[in-house]
């Protein structure tokens, strides 16, 4: 007897994330690994069926650094994305990138707007993750789309809406 295949289930796609951290801060207010890997796991989209990605996390220094050298603006920000492929799917192949988040920054930016840190490190986590896959908001109506699914990733990961603030 044949049996139908079927497609895997959006959760074991998604489990094929290699994640590998890099942690270069003395910071005591990190997320563990888990939830490191949790967040990446799930901003993954379709059509992405694997991901190997690596997320740094930096003092202000190298953050400041790398968005100067790559971005041309001598400050560190939250996070930096760098897609092998600037977001477009190699049929085959995983999305590979990059990730680097600021820890001062990230850790800074939630005490300023009052989020928990956890939230905002997951936010910053997904948006990252998205900008991987080709997501951007350079236009407003491409910004529109990438804060909608960020703001669904996070309510199924737990956590309320970043953009709330902006919405009153």
């Amino acid at each position: 007897m044949k049996r139908a295949k079927r497609t895997p289930p959006r959760h074991r796609l998604a489990d094929r994330l290699e994640l590998t951290l890099d942690i270069r801060t003395a910071s005591a207010n990190l997320p563990p690994a888990t939830e490191l890997q949790r967040w990446a796991r799930a901003a993954l989209q379709p059509p992405v069926r694997a991901a190997q990605v690596s997320l740094l996390l930096v003092e202000d220094e190298e953050g400041r650094t790398l968005n100067r050298d790559y971005r041309g603006k001598d400050y560190a920000t939250n996070v930096l994305s760098f897609a092998l492929n600037e977001g477009e799917a190699v049929e085959g192949m995983p999305l590979f990138g990059d990730l680097v988040l600021c820890v001062p920054v990230v850790e800074r930016e939630a005490a300023e707007q009052d989020v928990p840190l956890a939230a905002h490190y997951a936010h910053l986590t997904v948006h990252g993750m998205l900008h991987l896959q080709g997501y951007d908001h350079e236009q407003d109506d491409e910004a529109d789309v990438m804060e909608a699914l960020e703001t669904v990733i996070l309510a199924k990961l737990g956590y309320p809406d970043p953009y709330a603030a902006e919405k009153t």
